[in-house]
C-alpha cells in the first residue's frame, strides 16, 4: 500500500481547529472537516485525518460555502 503524501506544513500546524461537518451521522460515515488558516481553509476526511487535504484559497471556500447555503448547487434529477 502506498503511504499518503503529508500535508502542507501550516495544515499539521499544532493548534489548528478541525472542525467537522454538522451533517456527520456521529457513526463515522460521510464525514468532512475543515480547518481555517490565515489564507487558506483545509478540507479532510474525517476518518482519515492523517491523510492528504484538500487547499483552498479562503475567498474560494467562501464563494462555495454561500453558493451551497443558497441553494445554488442544487442538482436536477435527469430524467
Amino acid at each position: 500500500m502506498k503511504k499518503p503524501t503529508p500535508m502542507a506544513p501550516e495544515l499539521t500546524a499544532a493548534g489548528a481547529v478541525w472542525r467537522k461537518s454538522t451533517y456527520s451521522d456521529g457513526a463515522g460515515n460521510n464525514c468532512i472537516e475543515a480547518a481555517a488558516f490565515p489564507s487558506v481553509v483545509g478540507v479532510r476526511d474525517s476518518k482519515f485525518p492523517e491523510g492528504a487535504a484538500l487547499v483552498f484559497p479562503r475567498s474560494s471556500w467562501s464563494a462555495f460555502v454561500s453558493a451551497a447555503g443558497s441553494g445554488e448547487l442544487q442538482i436536477e434529477p435527469t430524467a
